[in-house]
């Protein structure tokens, strides 16, 4: 071979080597902006979940809405024709009341003096024919009817033993306290206990005795 051949060959050698190189260099350069699309592609979204996991935790959990109170108020018509409202343990009393009781008890009286709260914390409410009343205005506190005989007895001023006695106090305030029971019968005998003794009514005889901490005062 002359030396012009082998340095033309040598030539053509080396060209294809360079070509070579050159599309080497051009496919790495190709992958390398793939993955790096790829990669940017990836870290542009993985914030976005990220964020919006971070909402998701960090929204306030919205709480089902409390479910009413019920209201026991019992709304009822005067002796006057005008509203009055019963309330707390008084309200509950009457709403059980059965229907006889509460024909019985009559039109509520309105005014402040025949309804509301003494200085013991005795809630009161007069009616036509009787009074309800409890020891506070808890609505789960128990509270009592007291009517005909033994509301008119119990209504007599007293001394601290009972006996009538214009200077003394009556009610719930008198010597035998508030009420702790409704009306019970046995025979012909009515009574009612109170926190401090108890009235007893004869529908017999229509005699009244009273029996404060455990003394019993004549028949009255």
């Amino acid at each position: 071979m002359s030396i012009s051949a082998y340095r033309r060959t040598a030539g053509i050698v080396a060209g294809l080597a360079a070509v070579t190189l050159v599309a080497a260099g051009c496919s790495s350069d190709r992958d390398e902006k793939t993955d790096s699309t790829h990669s940017a592609s990836v870290q542009a979204s993985a914030p976005a979940v990220s964020s919006a996991t971070s909402a998701e935790s960090t929204a306030p959990s919205e709480e089902p809405s409390a479910a009413p109170e019920s209201d026991s108020d019992v709304t009822l018509e005067s002796s006057t024709g005008r509203e009055v409202t019963l309330t707390g343990p008084i309200a509950v009393k009457y709403s059980s009341a059965s229907e006889q009781q509460k024909k019985d008890l009559g039109k509520p009286l309105g005014g402040d003096h025949n309804a509301g709260t003494r200085d013991s914390g005795v809630v009161f409410q007069q009616f036509e024919g009787g009074v309800i009343t409890a020891v506070n205005d808890d609505a789960s506190t128990p509270a009592y009817i007291t009517w005909g005989e033994i509301r008119d007895a119990w209504n007599v001023e007293r001394d601290e033993t009972g006996k009538p006695d214009e200077s003394g106090m009556n009610g719930s305030a008198g010597p035998l306290g508030a009420p702790t029971s409704d009306e019970t019968a046995d025979g012909d005998l009515r009574t009612t206990t109170f926190q401090n003794g108890k009235i007893t009514y004869n529908t017999k005889t229509g005699k009244i005795q009273v029996t404060v901490n455990g003394k019993v005062n004549p028949e009255e």
